[in-house]
């Protein structure tokens, strides 16, 4: 992440939107995208820890790959997380009330007419990636390659093939696809910066092209993981952001307590 003049390329936080000029292309502030201030607020929010987390993972990687440290919200974490197991398990009829909702969830994700081209945006684990795979071509980002790996040992016991890549799924893309998913994690993005991710959406489709989300929403039992914080916001903001970022035939719905369903087309 340099500029033409050799130095590291200036951006705008992820968190605040602050405009900030790193000292040198392995700086945390340039591998987390985000200012010295929220980098220091790490501490206090979910979405800052998986940021600075995923910074200090490349930057270890770059340093030594055969000796790189595990993030410390790793894949086996987050997929406790889904199946509500350990720490994250909250009671019986919590557990199932959940497990119910994430159905409904995949179930609408999977009569979703996705086809073509599919890029999954901040995959994790790859929770979802078995089912985009068998849609058609997927290609996979996340900022985290041990999440990769767990997501390719899913894609594998299912005998299905995507292209996983270890990128920062915020980046601007490189070309436009037919679909593309980001399961969960727009309620790590603050409310002030989420315009900008539903246009960093438009901006990946070709017309046509459809857009789904799936996110969590804000009730106090879901328990937060890094990157899956719960959404406070509701399914009419959710539709006028997707319309304001150029999609039509917007849809949203909520599953119930959980989850916040919505798709939109590429105009």
């Amino acid at each position: 992440m340099t500029s033409t003049t050799g130095g590291p390329r200036p951006f705008d936080c992820l968190w605040c939107g602050r405009a900030w000029q790193p000292r040198a292309a392995d700086d945390l502030e340039a591998g987390a995208r985000l200012c010295p201030d929220c980098l220091g607020r790490a501490g206090e929010n979910p979405f800052l820890r998986f940021r600075l987390r995923a910074a200090l993972e490349a930057r270890a990687a770059a340093a030594s790959p055969a000796t790189a440290p595990a993030a410390a919200t790793g894949p086996a974490d987050m997929d406790d997380w889904y199946l509500r197991r350990g720490v994250h398990a909250r009671g019986p009829a919590h557990d199932l009330a959940w497990q119910m909702e994430l159905d409904v969830a995949t179930t609408w994700l999977d009569a979703l007419p996705l086809h073509g081209e599919i890029v999954e945006l901040a995959a994790g684990t790859g929770w979802w990636s078995a089912l985009l795979a068998t849609k058609g071509d997927l290609h996979a980002y996340d900022a985290s390659g041990a999440n990769l790996d767990r997501a390719r040992e899913r894609l594998l016991a299912h005998r299905l093939r995507a292209h996983l890549h270890v990128r920062d799924p915020w980046f601007p893309p490189d070309r436009p696809v037919d679909a593309v998913v980001v399961p969960l994690a727009l309620g790590g993005v603050p409310a002030g910066r989420r315009a900008d991710v539903l246009a960093l959406l438009r901006a990946w489709l070709r017309p046509g092209g459809l857009a789904a989300l799936v996110s969590v929403r804000a009730d106090p039992a879901t328990g937060a993981l890094a990157g899956a914080a719960p959404l406070t916001l509701e399914p009419g903001e959710l539709a006028a952001g997707l319309a304001a970022a150029g999609f039509t035939n917007v849809t949203t719905q909520a599953t119930g307590r959980f989850f916040l369903l919505a798709s939109g087309t590429a105009a």
